[in-house]
């Protein structure tokens, strides 16, 4: 009689949690317990500033095709700053971006767009 009684409240607790819907449930990670790492993506860039002259080339070692732009800002406030067209630098690809100021190069940079 005892076994019953004990066992009255893990049933019904086991019923109501099978009651849920599917979202309500919380939902296990497979494998290690961690949330699947993102692919590999992003070329690896070096910039080189010469006087007023900006070149950067991009190296994309995986299988994402990477978008990249090249970004000069220049020091004088006259003098504008300037963005390159994009380039898609795909799988085992090495690109080349270039850029200028009149003057001299305040900062430069490279943005990075995943390309479906």
């Amino acid at each position: 009689m005892r076994l019953s009684r004990s066992l009255a409240p893990v049933t019904i607790a086991l019923a109501l949690v099978l009651s849920l819907p599917y979202d309500a449930m919380p939902h296990t990670l497979a494998g290690d317990g961690k949330p699947p790492s993102p692919s590999p993506f992003g070329a690896t860039c070096r910039a080189a500033v010469r006087g007023s002259h900006v070149v950067a080339y991009c190296h994309n070692p995986y299988a994402d095709i990477d978008r990249v732009r090249l970004h000069v800002e220049c020091t004088r406030w006259w003098d504008i700053d300037t963005d390159s067209a994009p380039v898609d630098a795909g799988p085992a690809m090495t690109v080349r971006l270039t850029g200028r100021c009149w003057e001299e190069v305040r900062t430069v940079w490279v943005s990075h767009q995943k390309v479906s």
